[in-house]
């Protein structure tokens, strides 16, 4: 990746003739009902909301599912598909869904994830931990935690900080010494949770 006349990375809003205020729900094409609250439901833990008809195409129900922090994940289902494995790649499609875990249930998520027979990757992505595993469609899925404690709402602006040190230290990626960094540049307290040693992942 150069850093050669890069789009500037910053918390500040941009000069745009709106502005978002926050994720509200994102939507995904499932199979069918019933391993789809097997896992979104009763593997990841998220509670089943609401339950009504596809308002654009009535032979399919629509779910919803609470993420945990009251956003929401939707899922179209049909009992007439069966789950397959694979997800296409293009331009346009979705590379995985990311979901925030608490860094303390680290080792019950894995534990719990073998005893489903998921399998699963763990990645220390300098900015945040990750578990990699897959839906019951073959959609990655990721399981983040964040390596150190962050106010609400202050990740924007620790992340864009720890950007900058980034390119001043000619790093390829962010790393721990960037976040901590980043932290005391903003005068935050610098807490790092226990996460298992892993590897970055492939690529750098």
């Amino acid at each position: 990746m150069s850093d050669e006349n890069p789009a500037p990375v910053t918390s500040e809003r941009p000069d745009a003739p709106f502005h978002t205020s926050g994720t509200d729900h994102i939507t995904v094409w499932g199979s069918n009902e019933e391993d789809t609250l097997a896992f979104y439901r009763d593997l990841l833990g998220m509670p089943l909301v609401l339950r009504q008809p596809n308002l654009d195409d009535p032979s399919q129900t629509h779910l919803f599912f609470d993420t945990g922090d009251g956003r929401i994940l939707t899922v179209f289902v049909s009992d007439e598909r069966a789950s397959t494995r694979g997800q296409r790649i293009n331009t346009g499609a979705v590379h995985h869904l990311c979901f925030s875990v608490e860094p303390d249930e680290y080792e019950d998520i894995m534990a719990a994830l073998e005893e489903a027979g998921k399998g699963y990757n763990v990645f220390d992505r300098g900015i945040f931990h990750s578990i990699y595993t897959q839906d019951n469609n073959g959609l990655v899925i990721e399981l983040s935690a964040d390596k150190y404690e962050i106010p609400d709402g202050r990740k924007g602006e620790v992340l864009a900080t720890a950007q900058r040190l980034r390119e001043e230290d000619g790093a390829d990626f962010a790393q721990d010494r960037h976040m901590e960094g980043a932290l005391e540049a903003l005068g935050l307290p610098v807490n790092k949770h226990d996460l298992p040693d892993a590897d970055a992942g492939v690529g750098v």
